[in-house]
């Protein structure tokens, strides 16, 4: 086995220090570039309709619960096509309303990370 010299020992410490700060930079770029575009579904500014859960019951068939303007409606989707279930009442939808933030504002790493992990956490 090669061993390394102290110079290239330290050099191939740095770089590796080198890597893991710029996959900490990549990540943190992304996930502010995503929430900023709305693709995270809660934090859409501007969006009118958007799809906010979906739970998979079986082949082709799945519960959808969607935003439309400030409507939440649960559709059932399947083969045959999309059924308005139900319509949820403002009590039932608290959980899914996006977070009040400034006008043109982009939601922080912290708030779009924790929002990512509830959302896994709930499947």
């Amino acid at each position: 086995m090669l061993e390394l010299g102290g110079d290239a020992a330290l050099a191939s410490f740095l770089w590796m220090l080198v890597c893991v700060v710029l996959i900490m930079g990549l990540a943190y770029w992304f996930t502010k570039y995503v929430a900023g575009r709305g693709a995270l579904g809660a934090f859409s500014g501007g969006r009118r309709m958007e799809v906010l859960d979906r739970m998979p019951l079986g082949r082709d068939q799945s519960l959808i619960l969607a935003r439309v303007g400030e409507r939440y409606l649960l559709l059932g989707a399947g083969t045959a096509g999309v059924t308005l279930l139900a319509e949820l009442t403002e009590e039932e939808t608290a959980a899914w309303k996006p977070p009040e933030t400034a006008a043109g504002e982009k939601p922080g790493f912290k708030e779009a990370f924790l929002t990512i992990m509830k959302q896994r956490e709930r499947r």
